[in-house]
């Protein structure tokens, strides 16, 4: 990596690749929906909006070269720019690491289409923000509703309570910073109302707001200990806490029990029936601690479970 002042107000790095690496695929998973205004997709490049220990960052990430040999660049704006660069490896997936995964004697135990997903993926990664309030208060909003109601609420909080983001030339009008945990606790419950989040789910999002020092804190903790710290939080579950680990932590092994789609999906991947909770978790056991890696190959290779009713409609709490 070199990192290099390309301007008085930025500060830019590059990192080269000699294997496959796909970004904007490897990142996709921290955008809350495409009108999220933390995460913006534009142009082949992904703009960023977040804070850390130094202040706001806007970062910049674009991948430059083929699959197989590339360089990421990135550039930073903001008090927040220098941390920015040196969370890139994590943040991008850079340091994720694949060997075991990808090694021949485990890839021959893999299912055939864990197997398929890899192939036509192979420069997939996960990312890691270790930014735990963001990715909290953005899981608690996405318990028991629709993706839609979700990405609505987040989208419409963010851009209503969160701050601009830094300055950067080319950077879309849209890009704001996720709010602080002062701002979330300011948010009046009228608002969280035209959100369209209940009360469960706004008191949950308080408390971790309540809390975020503490939350920060379990950045540092292996996956054990994260989820053990967010599942003494009242309103945060084992569902809640696996979905931050997948975004905070890279965790190749976090599965999310109780999500509403997943364990009938592995059961169908696997063996053609659906199945419930524990079926998945059994189903899985061979692969424990890269279980995570093997349901997103599983995502990756195209395969999709029948569908045996309508979909699940949004229901509007504004009206009550």
């Amino acid at each position: 990596m070199t990192i290099t002042a390309s301007a008085p107000a930025a500060l830019s790095a590059e990192w080269e690749l000699h294997e496959p690496y796909a970004l904007l695929p490897s990142v996709g998973p921290l955008q809350c929906g495409p009108s999220d205004p933390t995460v913006v997709f534009r142009e082949g490049a992904v703009w960023m909006a977040f804070r850390n220990d130094d202040g706001a960052a806007t970062l910049r990430l674009s991948q430059r070269g083929g699959l197989r040999s590339s360089s990421v660049h990135a550039t930073a704006w903001g008090p927040g720019a220098s941390l920015a660069l040196a969370s890139v490896p994590r943040l991008a997936g850079l340091a994720d690491d694949w060997s075991r995964f990808d090694s021949p004697t485990f890839a021959a135990e893999l299912p055939e289409l864990a197997r398929k997903g890899r192939y036509l993926h192979p420069g997939l990664r996960l990312p890691a923000t270790g930014r735990m309030l963001d990715a909290v208060v953005r899981v608690i909003l996405e318990q028991k509703v629709t993706g839609l109601e979700a990405k609505r609420a987040w989208r419409y909080l963010v851009t209503r309570f969160g701050d601009p983001a830094p300055v950067a030339p080319g950077a879309p009008r849209e890009l704001r910073l996720p709010p602080t945990a002062a701002q979330w606790r300011r948010v009046p419950s009228w608002e969280w109302h035209r959100a369209g989040v209940d009360s469960k789910r706004s008191a949950a999002a308080l408390r971790a707001a309540g809390v975020a020092s503490g939350l920060e804190r379990l950045a540092g903790l292996d996956a054990a200990g994260v989820h053990a710290g967010l599942c003494s939080l009242p309103g945060i579950g084992v569902w809640t806490a696996a979905e931050v680990l997948q975004r905070t932590h890279g965790c190749p092994d976090s599965i999310s029990v109780g999500d509403f789609h997943l364990a009938a999906f592995v059961g169908a991947a696997l063996t053609g029936e659906r199945t419930d909770d524990a079926g998945m978790l059994e189903l899985l056991r061979p692969w424990a601690g890269q279980r995570q890696r093997v349901v997103r190959m599983l995502y990756a290779s195209g395969f999709r479970k029948q569908a045996y009713g309508p979909r699940l409609s949004p229901e509007d709490h504004r009206r009550r």
